[in-house]
């Protein structure tokens, strides 16, 4: 059995992995030019993305295991053969992503990017900071990392909304909401939190007429996927001051161009698509992906963990 390991911090998953599994043959890339042939006699592949071109030399691939929650960069590459099985690596990333909506929320409502830029120019100014406490909050996307948003939202005394197709019985939500309901609930709301997949129901969901109904005073971070928000509409917003601002953590085009507005606009924060990073990735990783790798070497398909239906 042959792995390829097609990722930044690919050494560091080979030194976790080769002890446990002596029998299977796996090679390190951090980037697609270190692939070479070995991609035609993969079976298995660990990885985050993929380009298509190297997808199509893929034949004997059975079974591709991705370093994310979701997975539509992979299951939206033309060559993806229908035989190959899909998993992810949902359920790790409710610590970091809840604290990066923290971070986010209290930068924002601090002002805290002007206290950086204060200090850089050795300024001293004071201004009274908005407080978290009895804010109301929606999320939009009420899975793993959006109950653990909601859990530490209560611990700061706000009230939490949640917006999801699904909707569960949770003491950290206040009230449950459709998507149908999403422009009531934008309107509400002092903070909007996206953190749910992209798919064809939520492709610029986050539209006009959402952006139009948030108060002035209200904050909108994006820490899910870009294509779910109408990016022009936001900045129209965000130069009107129809919002108070934004924290972004993914975007249309990543990299973000160096010509886009966002870089420039100072109740923006842009962040690098790094929410779900953390200093113990690999670690949180590897607890999922060796559990499938074991029961696929046992010959085990359907039922490995995170298993995509498509």
């Amino acid at each position: 059995m042959k792995l390829l390991i097609l990722e930044q911090r690919a050494k560091d998953y080979l030194n976790g992995l080769k002890p446990k599994f002596p029998e299977v043959e796996i090679h390190a890339a951090t980037q697609e030019e270190e692939v070479g042939k070995f991609i035609e006699e993969a079976d298995i592949l660990l990885t985050i993305r993929i380009s298509d071109e190297l997808l199509k030399k893929a034949l004997k691939l059975q079974w591709i295991h991705a370093l994310t929650t979701g997975v539509d960069y992979i299951v939206n590459l033309p060559s993806l053969r229908k035989d190959v099985i899909i998993t992810s690596t949902r359920g790790i990333h409710g610590p970091q992503v809840s604290e990066m909506a923290f971070l986010l929320m209290l930068a924002l409502n601090r002002n805290f990017p002007e206290v950086v830029r204060n200090q850089d120019k050795g300024v001293w100014e004071r201004w009274p900071g908005k407080l978290l406490w009895k804010k109301k909050i929606a999320i939009l996307g009420v899975g793993v990392i959006g109950e653990e948003i909601a859990k530490k939202c209560k611990a700061f005394g706000m009230q939490v909304f949640g917006i999801d197709i699904i909707k569960r019985d949770l003491d950290c939500i206040d009230a449950f909401y459709g998507p149908e309901d999403i422009v009531k609930v934008a309107s509400e709301v002092d903070y909007l939190v996206i953190v749910a997949p992209r798919t064809p129901q939520t492709e610029k969901l986050i539209d006009a007429k959402v952006l139009s109904a948030m108060k002035p005073t209200a904050f909108l971070l994006n820490l899910g996927r870009g294509e779910i928000v109408d990016e022009e509409a936001l900045i129209e917003v965000l130069r009107k001051g129809k919002i108070a601002g934004a924290g972004l953590d993914t975007f249309w085009q990543e990299p973000l161009p160096k010509e886009h507005p966002f870089w420039k606009m100072k109740n923006v924060i842009v962040s690098p698509h790094v929410a779900g990073m953390s200093d113990i990735y690999v670690e949180q990783a590897l607890s999922i992906f060796e559990e499938n790798l074991r029961r696929f070497l046992k010959g085990e398909r359907r039922n490995l963990l995170n298993f995509i239906e498509r």
